[in-house]
């Protein structure tokens, strides 16, 4: 047995064969041949011997297996010696210690052959030893850094699950420790990204890199191109947009400012103005900058209208109550599959929660109308805690009544107006699609035309009203609202569709 000489060493390269194996040893250190695997299978080949990597749990990294002598692997890999030259049964064996940086114990690279070992095959075992003990510290460094960046994003992740469900004790606790006083804020803004799918990390760096450590930024766990960016300042916020504009191809949608218990709400608001954001020129939107209908409502009688509708749900215990709202609001905003991505739940358990909030509401989420005045009754709650004490109107003011002033009837009128022009009646197709629950092949009976028409006059509306109306959400309702305001839909049927279910306060 021999021990290995630490320090620095210097390569023995001559001329001829010998700079030759040297060359090629060392193109295993350019970027492109960097792979531990190769360079063991070149060992073996220049060697003419059988090469194998093991750590000291006797794991296979890289080569064939050899039959090894355990307590003298690990004498090497707990360090009491660097190297050891034995014969073994017709066989000689060379064993090096192969230091790795971000792991406990060594590994050992073992080279058997039937000849012995001469100078040169030494040399090029001891220069191989350390072309591995590089390798694998740059593999390994690279490792380390992909899991650490991932339980990085996988905590931003949480940190926003949380805020979903307006935990946000739980939320502030969790970004303490990494994020000092990054939520130590009663409002905040959310902002949602798009690029396509295949440039979206490099999005959600270049949002890293923008915001610095002001926002929360995180990869959308439902849509593959969308990186959502929580900020409570207003600076990230223009950093977002100045790089959006320097980006082909990315847009941006932002909220108005919520308290952080509203993230879902600004959440949606931020989907629905990046809608807006792909058809204006600086490729960015933000929701206040469009007039929302409960704006223009009675705030007192949308207080009271609101309170009564929501009243069933307050028997709930407090974070009972939160889940189930926070789940249907982002539920009536996307579908099942992605809300259950955004909150880390199975699309089952989201499909149950509705279903218990449509029983405890006593109406039917199948009708978009009945969809849209629950829609606006989660977004006009946002505003609830801000207030006064006794606003409410002794008996509560029917939706009807929110809906008949004339502000809201002039934003009705001005809005579905622009479908006027266009003279495949685009008004007409969209309120029969509307009057169907958004069913393409119903309204197509109805209308006695083809679903593909429908689907073509509804996506022709799109630009038209500037929102989105394929993709259910708060464009929608907007426009359902519009429609109701208008006169041009009956009115929905709440607190009464669904009395016989389990949860109904008939039954309670």
């Amino acid at each position: 047995m021999a021990g290995r000489e630490d320090g620095a060493r210097q390569w023995r390269a001559g001329a001829g064969e010998d700079a030759d194996w040297s060359a090629e040893l060392l193109d295993h250190l350019r970027p492109a041949g960097r792979d531990v695997r190769r360079v063991v299978t070149w060992l073996a080949r220049t060697a003419h011997a059988a090469v194998s990597l093991q750590d000291g749990a006797g794991r296979l990294l890289a080569g064939t297996r050899t039959p090894l002598d355990e307590d003298l692997v690990a004498d090497i890999t707990c360090g009491r010696i660097a190297s050891a030259a034995l014969e073994d049964r017709g066989r000689h064996l060379r064993l090096v210690r192969v230091e790795r940086v971000h792991s406990a114990s060594a590994a050992v690279l073992a080279v058997a052959r039937e000849a012995p070992f001469d100078r040169r095959v030494s040399d090029i075992v001891t220069h191989t030893a350390q072309v591995v003990e590089l390798l694998l510290a740059g593999h390994e460094s690279t490792a380390a850094g992909h899991r650490l960046r991932r339980a990085t994003a996988d905590l931003r992740l949480a940190i926003l699950q949380l805020l979903m469900v307006e935990d946000t004790v739980s939320a502030r606790r969790v970004a303490a420790g990494l994020w000092p006083g990054l939520l130590d804020t009663d409002e905040a803004c959310v902002y949602v990204v798009e690029s396509s799918p295949e440039e979206r990390d490099r999005l959600a760096e270049e949002c890293l890199s923008a915001t610095g450590e002001r926002a929360l930024v995180v990869r959308c766990p439902a849509m593959d191109g969308h990186v959502i960016v929580l900020t409570p300042g207003e600076a990230a916020g223009q950093e977002l947009r100045s790089l959006v504009g320097r980006l082909p191809g990315v847009f941006l949608g932002g909220s108005a400012r919520q308290s952080l218990a509203r993230t879902a709400t600004a959440y949606g608001q931020a989907v629905s103005a990046l809608a807006v954001a792909r058809f204006r020129a600086d490729k960015a939107a933000v929701y206040a900058e469009r007039t929302r209908p409960e704006r223009l409502m009675d705030p007192a009688a949308l207080h009271g209208w609101t309170l009564h509708l929501l009243r069933p749900l307050d028997g709930l215990p407090h974070h009972t109550r939160a889940e189930l709202l926070a789940t249907t609001r982002l539920g009536l905003e996307f579908t099942a599959v992605n809300t259950a991505k955004v909150l880390g739940v199975s699309r089952n358990t989201v499909r149950a929660r509705m279903d218990r909030v449509e029983g405890l509401l006593r109406t039917d989420f199948a009708d978009l109308t009945a969809r849209a005045a629950v829609h606006l009754a989660l977004n006009a709650q946002a505003g609830l805690a801000q207030q006064p004490g006794g606003t409410e109107r002794p008996g509560p003011a029917r939706l009807t009544d929110l809906l008949a002033g004339p502000a809201l009837r002039t934003w009705a009128g001005d809005l579905l107006g622009r479908l006027e022009p266009d003279p495949r009646d685009l008004r007409r197709t969209l309120r029969t699609w509307i009057a169907v629950g958004g069913n393409a092949e119903r309204a197509a009976r109805t209308l006695g035309v083809h679903a593909q028409t429908v689907r073509e006059h509804v996506r022709s509306a799109e630009p038209v009203l500037e929102r989105q109306l394929l993709a259910a959400g708060s464009d929608l309702y907007e426009v359902v609202l519009a429609h109701l305001a208008a006169g041009d839909l009956d009115q929905p049927r709440l607190l009464g569709t669904k009395p016989d279910h389990p949860d109904s306060p008939v039954h309670g």
